[in-house]
């Protein structure tokens, strides 16, 4: 079982992770830009943020043989602070970098009009800049949280087939699917979506425009949840195929549409000047 996480914050994981996960066929992976539980206060600190995300976990995933892409861009819920707002006039320096293969996340925290502002406007930063997009839905007010994301990408101009919606459930699912935009499911341990719910959605609304993730954020999550939906879905008789399907063959569809997707062979480098893993320690 070869496997793309297409949504999982590396930045949160340690190396062990890593390890576990490459032995477990993960072979790819997308991390989105969010929040890090601290609130920032300067545009500076998300460019260390950025160039993190395209540097050093790209690194630190080689040496496990993963390829490591991002996806870059202000977090809803940062986007309420006035601090921060200073990033949406960085972001273009950093969307033409290899690697960056969307904007996201962007969407909605709590519905508000400096979400409205900055999801628009990076809405905006997808379309010029030729990237997908990927949304992050609310966790309170679902449903009239992912009918106001459709309405806002709808009044973009961006193309449905280029967006991915996230942090589906049962309520949300038909929503986005009649939109046509792809449909996003995190796998959480006790929260969101499980191995045997997104099962189920499956049979319900087949394999195709579905992205499975595992977030694997600061929170309680597993990075191997993937696997466990893959797992899930071979013991419910889907086939071999339909799980590459999904965990494989769909977010390549959908990051592919950047024309920045590397999926090649890799292997360890050189060490970044600097960094403490060449001396085996700090």
């Amino acid at each position: 079982m070869r496997i793309f996480d297409p949504h999982i914050h590396m930045t949160s994981r340690t190396t062990d992770d890593y390890r576990a996960m490459a032995a477990h066929g993960v072979q790819a992976v997308v991390e989105p830009a969010f929040w890090l539980g601290q609130p920032r206060t300067n545009p500076g600190s998300f460019a260390d943020y950025f160039d993190s995300l395209i540097g050093w976990e790209p690194y630190r995933a080689a040496q496990f043989g993963i390829r490591h892409h991002a996806t870059l861009a202000l977090n809803p819920k940062e986007a309420n602070d006035p601090r921060c707002r200073g990033v949406l006039d960085l972001l273009p320096r950093y969307l033409d970098k290899d690697g960056v293969v969307a904007v996201g996340e962007i969407g909605y925290d709590s519905m508000t009009p400096a979400e409205d502002e900055a999801f628009a406007a990076q809405l905006a930063l997808a379309i010029s800049y030729e990237l997908p997009a990927l949304v992050h839905t609310p966790h309170r007010d679902k449903a009239a949280g992912t009918r106001r994301t459709l309405d806002v990408v709808a009044e973009s101009g961006i193309q449905p087939g280029r967006v991915a919606v996230d942090h589906l459930n049962e309520v949300t699912v038909g929503l986005v699917r009649d939109s046509g935009c792809w449909l996003g499911f995190s796998i959480y341990p006790e929260t969101k979506m499980s191995p045997p719910r997104m099962v189920e959605i499956i049979k319900a609304y087949g394999t195709e425009r579905i992205l499975v993730n595992s977030a694997a954020d600061w929170g309680h999550s597993d990075p191997l949840l993937t696997v466990a939906t893959g797992e899930a879905l071979l013991a419910a008789g889907f086939t071999a195929d339909d799980v590459d399907r999904v965990l494989w063959r769909n977010p390549v569809e959908f990051y592919g549409q950047s024309g920045r997707l590397d999926l090649s062979a890799t292997a360890a480098g050189p060490s970044f000047a600097g960094s403490s893993i060449a001396r085996g320690g700090s």
